[in-house]
């Protein structure tokens, strides 16, 4: 149920960038599926050009409306929000995603009962109803880069061992702790969002997450995911090509190594990521000349001349 921020309980933020019918259709969901909760949604439009502020306004005008004229990136345009946020608590929903009955009083009432968390996140799955296992994951590692790096994490995609950062065969079914939930559907109390100084504005997009709940483990919390808590989640809706995500989780993942590694071990990181994408474009020459296909080729072609830009980090 909407709520003025000072009667509100939690304050759902979307930021929204070229995505107007899937904002609309998340914004519909959200209103009639979060269940008994009291909440205010605020959207945050990072400039779109598709629209999608003014639909929004039209079609949802009780929902709070920012159309900036600039896009400020995920981590920006949430910090932005949380700063004049009044609720007890905050919780981060995706533009790409669909909510399902009671997932966001599920999620509040679950993070209440596990303060020891921090950070709480729910269960996602794709429009077909199949999981998406991307609701969480586990913090990179030497090993977990490595199995990327040679293919391993995709040869046993069920395997915890060789599959670790995805938690391998786990169906998202139980409660468990995890090392980052991801920021689709992303709940923590206000105060802890301010304790941590929110998200670090430099992971324009991606990473953002992960680098919160990482600072908030060294404070002691252990984030925490539910299966009772369900949403849709389309994953990257906004980014059309593969090339241009797969370049920003690359530098997303960079800035982690060198923010969250033993800086003795960033070297071995930077080299394993390298490995990682001249494999993966190796693979996609090979497959290309048997397949005829050469679309996948030409996009980790991208990837790997841009090798330079992301290795940096951001």
């Amino acid at each position: 149920m909407l709520a003025p921020p000072q009667s509100a309980e939690v304050t759902i933020i979307i930021v929204s960038w070229n995505t107007r019918e899937l904002t609309l259709k998340a914004i519909e969901t959200l209103l009639e599926n979060a269940g008994d909760v009291q909440m205010h949604v605020v959207v945050w439009d990072n400039a779109s050009a598709d629209g999608s502020a003014e639909a929004i306004a039209e079609k949802f005008p009780q929902v709070e409306l920012i159309a900036h004229d600039e896009n400020l990136g995920f981590a920006e345009a949430n910090n932005r929000v949380a700063a004049k946020a009044k609720t007890d608590w905050l919780l981060l929903l995706n533009p790409d995603t669909e909510t399902h009955p009671d997932a966001v009083v599920n999620l509040l009432n679950f993070g209440k009962e596990n303060p020891q968390a921090g950070i709480v996140g729910g269960r996602t799955v794709y429009p077909d109803g199949s999981l998406n296992p991307a609701s969480c994951w586990k913090k990179s590692s030497p090993w977990s880069l490595f199995c990327s790096a040679f293919g391993l994490s995709r040869a046993f995609p069920n395997s915890r061992f060789f599959n670790p950062e995805a938690i391998g065969g786990w169906k998202r079914d139980s409660v468990r702790e995890v090392d980052i939930v991801v920021g689709c559907f992303f709940l923590l109390k206000r105060s802890l969002w301010n304790e941590l100084g929110g998200f670090d504005s430099k992971y324009f997009m991606y990473g953002e997450e992960a680098d919160m709940c990482l600072r908030a483990a060294r404070l002691g919390y252990s984030p925490m995911i539910t299966p009772d808590a369900q949403i849709m989640h389309l994953v990257g809706a906004s980014t059309t090509l593969r090339s241009q995500k797969q370049i920003k989780l690359m530098r997303a993942k960079v800035s982690l190594i060198d923010d969250h590694w033993p800086s003795a071990l960033a070297p071995i990181g930077r080299m394993l990521m390298w490995f990682w994408i001249a494999n993966r474009r190796l693979g996609s020459i090979v497959q290309s000349r048997l397949s005829g296909n050469s679309e996948t080729a030409t996009e980790w072609a991208k990837i790997w001349d841009a090798r330079k830009e992301w290795l940096k980090g951001y």
